[in-house]
């Protein structure tokens, strides 16, 4: 990642800025939204080591000089499903990337939360994002 971050560096202009958005190291938070509101039903707990290493790229990129750290901001991020066949491609995709182990069980506590609701209810996966703004350094490439 720190030679993305380099490369980065070497083709942007003297005044140029590089967006780092991603998710932040929190644990993804699955609920109902329904009617009545909002219900936590599970936290999940995926492995950081990818993301934690994207942070150590940055803070070596940033303690060289090439990038100085400008604002940086957390948001909220929401995807909502409306059926148990998107959260199983949603959560098979995020699986194979090695971000978290097989989550078979909630799917079927999902199910079965989902045929005892009797009004229409939509699944949610919250994550905030991280944003954060990266300006030119030193220029290293004359």
């Amino acid at each position: 990642m720190v030679d993305v971050l380099r490369e980065s560096h070497r083709v942007l202009k003297p005044e140029g800025l590089l967006i780092d958005l991603r998710p932040a190291v929190l644990h993804r938070r699955v609920g109902f939204a329904g009617a009545d509101g909002y219900r936590l039903l599970w936290v999940m707990r995926e492995s950081f080591e990818d993301d934690r290493a994207a942070d150590r790229a940055v803070a070596e990129v940033v303690s060289s000089g090439l990038f100085k750290k400008g604002r940086r901001s957390r948001f909220p991020c929401y995807r909502v499903m409306d059926t148990i066949g998107e959260f199983r491609e949603w959560l098979a995709d995020f699986a194979s990337r090695g971000k978290c182990p097989s989550h078979d069980w909630l799917v079927r506590a999902i199910e079965d939360e989902l045929e005892a609701s009797d009004e229409k209810t939509a699944l949610v996966v919250s994550a905030p994002l991280t944003l954060q703004i990266l300006r030119i350094g030193k220029d290293l490439r004359q």
